[in-house]
């Protein structure tokens, strides 16, 4: 089952999802840990317009940013839940605004915040993205760091 979140859950383990391979670890992990704990799994997707300077951004009317992080979410969910015979339930929300930010507002009064080490930033051999570090520091609840089989394996 995957629905719009509602918000007055008991028990939630809210998971950043970007569709990197480390926030569907991320997600996947977070899936087996509500399957132990009967929490509900919240996919939190942020998004922003990206900032040009000096010139206008030509794309900007193109491009529906909304439901292009909708897509996102729903396609990682789809394909982190496939072959799962009774996977737990999954809600999602998309929101504007830093992911950052977004993630620690979303997680408040979350039993856990799970994250992926690194998502689609700029910075390939970090260890941990800006986004789960400030999530790390910031966070009212358990943050938990997911690293993926890929993360750390440069491209050859």
């Amino acid at each position: 089952m995957t629905t719009q979140a509602s918000g007055g859950l008991s028990h939630r383990i809210v998971v950043g999802v970007d569709g990197s391979e480390s926030s569907k670890a991320a997600l996947r992990w977070a899936l087996g840990q509500a399957h132990l704990t009967g929490a509900v799994v919240e996919a939190v997707t942020a998004w922003e317009i990206p900032v040009a300077y000096g010139y206008p951004a030509p794309f900007l009317d193109e491009v529906n940013f909304p439901e292009l992080a909708t897509k996102v979410v729903r396609d990682a969910i789809s394909e982190v839940r496939a072959g799962s015979t009774e996977p737990p339930p999954v809600q999602y929300k998309v929101v504007e605004g830093n992911a950052a930010r977004v993630l620690l507002n979303e997680s408040a009064g979350a039993d856990l915040l799970v994250v992926g080490s690194r998502g689609h930033g700029g910075f390939v051999e970090a260890l941990l993205g800006s986004t789960g570090q400030h999530c790390l520091h910031h966070a009212t609840c358990p943050v938990v760091v997911i690293r993926d089989s890929v993360v750390g394996q440069r491209g050859r």
